[in-house]
């Protein structure tokens, strides 16, 4: 695929998602009266929302990066599996901590 064709995907999916996405956010004039005094604001949750997207996305795209080339090397040198597994399971760990912390960030500016 090409990476022309690859941005169009993107970009279709990207503006599939928003349009689907704002009919959620429907609701009578009497119930936006309610919530706005209650301090509520609902581009919070899409602004968590589209955070905690883009953080697994990274950290997707990170850790596949980081088991490659693992394996990668693995592959060229099977006797050096012991050196290798190891600090690729906690480059993978800390990756991974990075979208939890990604979630807290979220949850806090949803409920803060």
């Amino acid at each position: 695929m090409t990476s022309s064709k690859k941005l169009a995907l993107f970009a279709t999916s990207l503006f599939a998602m928003l349009l689907v996405g704002s009919v959620a956010f429907a609701q009578d004039p009497a119930a936006a009266a309610e919530a706005a005094k209650a301090g509520v604001d609902p581009m919070r949750f899409v602004a968590a929302g589209i955070a905690i997207g883009f953080a697994a996305l990274g950290c997707g795209i990170g850790q596949g990066r980081a088991a490659a080339g693992a394996l990668e090397g693995i592959s060229r040198n099977p006797g050096a599996y012991s050196k290798i597994f190891t600090p690729m399971i906690i480059a993978l760990a800390l990756i991974e901590s990075l979208s939890i912390y990604a979630l807290l960030v979220a949850l806090l500016a949803m409920f803060l």
